[in-house]
């Protein structure tokens, strides 16, 4: 239940509450007794880092999120160009093989739009709602949303900007997307007309890859210049919201990235890597309460920090296995 209540919190913009000194468990408080006594040089954190990346793919995740993004994305494209009828539409609304899904988020704005449940969209939401929930978190964003890619790589050109002076880091409160989302929903049930999926780059990408570019992309291109030189993330992190959407359904997903204390050396190095760094806050230095710790549903699953951490403090489990995937 306190996983749930945390995460619900952090979705909503919330910052990652601190740990009560009573819930320490006891095995907790011997480990970071024994961490202060070790003192760990920065050369041996360095020859560490070696030894993973000599018996580790340092890349292996990112790699795999790549790829499935991509292929996600391309066989809409080639279903369509090729006619064969494999996975027909686009993001926000689509059928595979006869079964029909349907973007969470974009199937609530027009259930609100038009006020009225039409069956092939309640199937299509069901869908997707069991497959999300099985894959739990903002999974979607990472692993299939099209502007999430670009905006991977507008962040690492923002921080090279950054680094020379030229470009700014513009931060905003997280709690601006839960209002983004309400405001979102009231415009979609007032005005009848679906306003988010008009801005959505996630929508406009997903559609000018099948279809054709358009002048929708205009908006695009003005996010990603924003997002480099002014604020990095600005549209995951404080405007959209297919990731409160899919946060919401992944709350009790199996599928989770699970916190080792005992073997961190709190580097940081998986925070600043990050997407979402609060769901990580966890890994701070006396903020665990357990020996194990679930990272919570804002997190996307992208799987940088497990890649990047040099003791595999961080991994894949799935709920009621212990072995890490």
């Amino acid at each position: 239940m306190n996983y749930v209540i945390e995460s619900l919190r952090q979705l909503l913009g919330a910052p990652p509450s601190k740990p009560d000194p009573a819930q320490v468990l006891p095995e907790v408080t011997e480990t970071y007794a024994e961490k202060r006594q070790q003192k760990l040089t920065r050369e041996m954190l360095r020859a560490k880092e070696a030894e993973r990346d000599a018996h580790k793919d340092r890349h292996k995740w990112r790699n795999r999120r790549w790829a499935t993004l991509i292929i996600v994305n391309l066989l809409f494209l080639l279903s369509y160009y090729l006619d064969v009828q494999l996975l027909e539409g686009a993001l926000t609304a689509s059928r595979f093989i006869g079964f029909h899904f349907a973007d969470l988020n974009s199937a609530l704005q027009v259930m609100l739009a038009y006020k009225h449940l039409v069956l092939n969209l309640v199937i299509g939401t069901l869908t997707v709602v069991v497959l999300w929930w099985l894959l739990g978190g903002r999974t979607f964003c990472s692993w299939v949303c099209p502007y999430h890619l670009l905006a991977e790589g507008a962040e690492k050109l923002h921080l090279w900007l950054a680094a020379k002076g030229l470009a700014r880091d513009l931060r905003f409160h997280r709690g601006v997307r839960a209002v983004f989302y309400l405001l979102f929903a009231l415009l979609a049930l007032l005005t009848g007309y679906t306003v988010f999926e008009t801005l959505s780059p996630t929508g406009i990408l997903s559609r000018a890859l099948i279809y054709g570019p358009g002048v929708a992309l205009l908006w695009v291109a003005g996010l990603l210049t924003f997002e480099v030189f002014v604020s990095r993330r600005a549209w995951c992190r404080y405007v959209c919201p297919i990731g409160i959407t899919y946060g919401l359904v992944g709350l009790v997903s199996p599928v989770r990235v699970q916190y080792n204390v005992q073997n961190c050396h709190h580097e940081g190095d998986c925070r600043k890597i990050c997407l979402v760094p609060h769901v990580l806050d966890v890994t701070i230095r006396g903020r665990a309460t357990r020996i194990d710790t679930d990272i919570g549903a804002d997190c996307t699953r992208c799987g940088l920090c497990v890649d990047v951490c040099p003791t595999s403090s961080l991994s894949f489990k799935i709920k009621g296995l212990d072995k890490a995937l």
